[in-house]
């Protein structure tokens, strides 16, 4: 009887793919196929991005220094209630200002119509964004022929003259 082989506990540097046990599906999460590549996006559009969240990042960053200044100096109950409400102001604006531009971005609702939105919970301001969508949405173009189009110049193409001067012709 010959003598079976048992698997090496020796380390190797080959990846391995690991497979569920028998009876067991694979993770919803664990692939072995790749995933296809996302949309590219224009350098430049990166930038401006970026630069705009660098602006907005150094913008909260000297509010957070005010409002601790503010916190900091303090010295009665009153000073600190009458700091804290402010701020509590100002988280209110804050989120309003993320949820209208989710809700804009989800509907892709340029940004000047996301300061237009009316509504106080996700639920209004969705329905508000579907209406504007509607009036705001790209219109279809006249033609998708390419440019090219045959019937320019054409008023009435008769076959049978066509081929009595191609004869006249010699072809």
């Amino acid at each position: 009887m010959p003598e079976q082989e048992t698997p090496s506990t020796e380390t190797t540097t080959e990846e391995t793919v690991e497979t569920p046990p028998e009876g067991t599906a694979p993770e919803a999460g664990a692939t072995t196929e790749e995933q296809p590549a996302e949309e590219t996006v224009p350098p430049e559009v990166l930038r401006k991005k970026l630069t705009e969240s660098n602006a907005e990042a150094a913008n909260y960053r000297t509010k957070l220094r005010e409002t601790e200044a503010k916190l900091s100096s303090a010295k009665t109950l009153e000073e600190f209630e009458a700091a804290t409400s402010e701020l509590r102001g100002q988280i209110e604006t804050l989120e309003r200002q993320i949820l209208l531009k989710d809700v804009a971005a989800k509907y892709e609702l340029p940004a000047a119509l996301a300061k237009r939105l009316t509504g106080s919970t996700p639920a209004e301001l969705e329905a508000d964004a579907k209406e504007l969508q509607k009036l705001v949405a790209p219109a279809a173009p006249e033609s998708l022929s390419g440019g090219l189009n045959p019937d320019n110049g054409a008023d009435d193409f008769d076959p049978v003259k066509a081929a009595r001067a191609a004869r006249k012709r010699g072809y």
